[in-house]
């Protein structure tokens, strides 16, 4: 692909959030020449193929939020999508050791479901294979940005593709190359990090009761666990579970064998969901908050978990970074409506305005749940129990953390 010299959008890093990102871009005009460059091989294009998944215990999933699926649904994905998606029909909060507690309903707001839970390799299968049927994105992998240079008016990237180098021109570049991104470093952007001293503990498990589509938010003085339906039914008998351990603890568990591993998890979640009886491979990672103090330069936009990186204990980092795409999408095609160049510095201005409210409020709330409920120490214990309790007593309160879960907090975005 070394002969694309320029591009009108590249966005550097296939990922789910660089992968979507094309998605809704693709949606929004056709016209758009965009570029997605990627370090790890692209599967083969195949037109008229339909994605192939290969369901494995030990896929990593992720919870999609119901206005996550309104922009799928606009995007043409969604039907796709939902073939291997469950839905989750209540959200089910508790907290281990402490009154109080909350349970959010799908019917309560009269919606066909709060979110559904997808396997990560089906979601990255359906929108690789969708962006590569789209005549208007060139792809380039493996490959990687060795370097991006601000010019003008748009930005040079040196690109090193299978020991060739080469430049490609482009009006906008969208970095999205993860939360330790090499290109953000490059650029001078610093972050504000918080390091939880936690690890989050990844593994798929099956008991022996149905989860009927019940999402579980545990927390405990060592910190939240969560427990998220799987099985495409209510009548599923698995979940993914996300659970977050002080780092010393988190080594200790993950050296157990299975039946010890099962045990502790029993011991820490109950008896919802009957009795524990198996695990898949079990996977971890540091836990901390990261937020970019740029988001956007001229002619440069920063995107995903480089831009910002969440506590994964409301599931919300995916869906924040969807929400910010689509504003995105929108205010590049209110300027090149305008004959705008689609990196000029004011259009981006104005996408990092109009999300700063919703990233503002879901990265406060993921970082102040997570230092609340990993505690048992007074006050926080107390100012917990009562914030459950005034949550079931005030109607508002827990409409607005419905809606927050749900990722239809933010404004609605119109792609086309």
């Amino acid at each position: 692909m070394a002969n694309i010299t320029n591009t009108q959008i590249a966005i550097i890093g296939g990922g789910m959030v660089g992968a979507a990102l094309a998605t809704l871009l693709a949606c929004a005009r056709t016209t758009w020449k965009v570029t997605l460059i990627e370090a790890f091989p692209f599967p083969a294009k195949d037109t008229d193929a339909e994605p192939i998944y290969q369901p494995s215990f030990d896929a990593r999933s992720t919870a999609i939020a119901a206005g996550s699926v309104q922009l799928f649904e606009q995007a043409g994905v969604w039907q796709q999508l939902k073939q291997h998606a469950t839905a989750i029909n209540q959200v089910h909060v508790s907290d281990k050791g402490h009154i109080g507690g909350t349970v959010i309903d799908k019917n309560d707001l009269g919606e066909k479901a709060l979110g559904y839970v997808i396997p990560n390799a089906w979601i990255g299968n359906v929108l690789l294979n969708h962006i590569q049927q789209q005549s208007n994105i060139d792809i380039i992998a493996p490959a990687q940005v060795k370097r991006l240079q601000p010019k003008q008016t748009g930005a040079a990237l040196l690109i090193e593709n299978e020991d060739e180098n080469f430049t490609l021109d482009c009006e906008l570049a969208v970095i999205a190359d993860g939360a330790q991104s090499p290109l953000r470093k490059q650029l001078g952007i610093d972050v504000e990090v918080h390091n939880y001293q936690q690890t989050a503990i990844i593994a798929n498990v099956a008991f022996d009761q149905p989860h009927n589509g019940i999402a579980y938010e545990r927390f405990t003085d060592q910190g939240p666990m969560a427990l998220l339906p799987l099985g495409e039914s209510e009548q599923g008998c698995e979940s993914a579970l996300v659970w977050t351990q002080p780092q010393d603890q988190a080594e200790r568990i993950l050296a157990l064998d299975e039946a010890g591993f099962l045990a502790e998890l029993q011991q820490r979640f109950g008896f919802r969901l009957g009795n524990f009886t198996k695990v898949g491979k079990r996977d971890s990672y540091p836990l901390e908050l990261l937020v970019a103090k740029e988001q956007v330069r001229s002619s440069i936009a920063v995107m995903g978990n480089a831009a910002h990186f969440l506590h994964p204990v409301a599931g919300q980092g995916f869906n924040l970074a969807l929400r910010d795409c689509a504003a995105l999408v929108a205010e590049l095609a209110a300027a090149f409506d305008q004959d705008l160049p689609l990196g000029n510095l004011d259009s981006l201005l104005r996408y990092q305005q109009t999300q700063e409210n919703d990233q503002l409020a879901t990265i406060r709330g993921s970082d102040t749940l997570t230092k609340l409920f990993s505690t048992d120490q007074l006050p926080q214990a107390a100012l917990r129990a009562l914030g459950f309790i005034g949550l079931e007593a005030l109607p508002v309160s827990k409409q607005w953390l419905s809606m927050q879960s749900m990722g239809q907090a933010g404004r609605r975005v119109n792609l086309q």
